[in-house]
């Protein structure tokens, strides 16, 4: 089964996570990752929502979205050039005479130390998934104390992006 990246336009009022959520979970869609934030208009949020299924599935999920009143507009950006990231914070086990060698780890992920403590080193790191997951297998045999990560965010490439409506999309264009 393939992943699918879908960006979801939702007007930015409460119980719109919920609803949302509601829908994946009433219906037996499982959400591989979600990540909501308010766009470059107070009252319009973007969910990325990552959902494993097949094209039948997504569309499925998607025609179950559009019934809510909250949704603005629904775009797979899978089938498109887009860029993703996801942030990571990781506390690990640091020795003073491990931490040159943890350091020089984050350094090759670009991974920034947030916090030190007497026994800890904690760090943020910013990239796809992948990398992501290499930097956490990296650090594991240190002892990772405590990790959070965000889900993906994405938008599309170069000039293309999601519009609130097809008038925007044509003004975009034409700047």
């Amino acid at each position: 089964m393939e992943k699918h990246t879908l960006s979801v336009l939702v007007e930015n009022s409460p119980g719109v996570l919920t609803r949302v959520a509601g829908l994946f979970a009433r219906r037996g869609f499982n959400i591989d990752s979600l990540a909501v934030g308010r766009t470059d208009r107070a009252d319009v949020s973007r969910m990325t929502i990552v959902v494993e299924g097949d094209k039948p599935l997504i569309e499925q999920v998607t025609k179950q979205l559009h019934k809510l009143i909250d949704v603005i507009k629904i775009s797979n950006i899978t089938e498109d050039e887009y860029v993703d990231r996801e942030l990571v914070m990781i506390k690990v086990t640091a020795e003073p005479g491990q931490r040159v060698e943890i350091l020089h780890i984050a350094g090759i992920f670009r991974a920034r130390a947030v916090d030190l403590g007497s026994k800890t080193m904690t760090f943020e790191c910013t990239g796809t998934g992948g990398k992501i997951n290499a930097f956490e297998e990296s650090l594991r045999p240190y002892g990772i104390k405590e990790l959070v990560r965000t889900g993906k965010i994405a938008m599309l490439r170069g000039s293309k992006f999601v519009a609130l409506s097809p008038a925007q999309a044509r003004d975009a264009e034409s700047a």
